[in-house]
């Protein structure tokens, strides 16, 4: 899988594409992960991408032909470009899945006060990722990135993948660790028992449990009894 990100501020990425999974990930050539300054594809001498809004109005909006430019070099027959856009599809688990099989994938970072209108005629997607405004494009793109990538057979063991939160609609369950006993507070028995039906089931109940208390709206007709 190759992902491409448009930004202004690619040194943001420096810390992310050089640590823990990710890097992983790409070390083992199971992703391919570029950074572009979207100021490289302007026809400006001043490398200029932004420009007062037509009708007045506060702040800078991003122009058409630099992002057109950087689109056009970077997309092939299998890309999907994804816009970072407030007024996107927000993003969920549902969403990454669909996203980590496509082979090539644009993330295009917005700053200011957004992007061209015009803009939107070269995108396949708009994606959010939540109801509240950020500073730019790229938090969103790495946290995209991230839920992305580790979906890519190969780079998280698959047992991992299949006890996460979000699978069938469900919060995780409780996990616990070494000592047995913290200020006397006890591990659960069940999961000491060795008794693997059981324990299976006191993991589903917990499921169930946190996720009518903390998210209701995630449970459909399946999940709601």
């Amino acid at each position: 899988m190759k992902i491409d990100i448009l930004t202004l501020f690619p040194n943001m990425f420096t810390g992310f594409i050089n640590e823990s999974i990710i890097k992983r990930a790409i070390n083992n050539n199971l992703v391919e992960i570029n950074v572009h300054n979207i100021r490289d594809y302007s026809p400006f001498k001043n490398k200029q991408v932004d420009d007062y809004p037509f009708g007045g109005g506060p702040g800078m909006v991003l122009m058409c032909e630099p992002i057109f430019n950087a689109i056009e070099d970077l997309r092939r027959e299998n890309t999907k470009v994804i816009m970072l856009t407030p007024s996107g599809e927000v993003f969920n688990q549902k969403i990454a899945t669909k996203l980590s099989k496509f082979e090539h994938i644009i993330l295009l970072c917005g700053h200011y006060e957004g992007f061209d209108e015009r803009i939107k005629t070269i995108v396949d997607m708009e994606i959010s990722i939540g109801d509240y405004i950020l500073t730019g494009g790229e938090i969103p793109a790495m946290a995209i990135t991230d839920t992305i990538v580790r979906l890519i057979p190969g780079v998280i063991n698959n047992e991992s993948l299949d006890s996460e939160s979000f699978n069938d609609n469900l919060l995780d369950y409780p996990v616990y660790t070494r000592p047995e006993v913290f200020r006397d507070m006890k591990v659960p028995e069940v999961l000491l028992s060795g008794h693997h039906a059981n324990i299976e089931k006191y993991r589903k109940e917990e499921q169930l449990r946190i996720t009518k208390e903390r998210r209701k709206d995630l449970l459909g007709s399946d999940n709601s009894e």
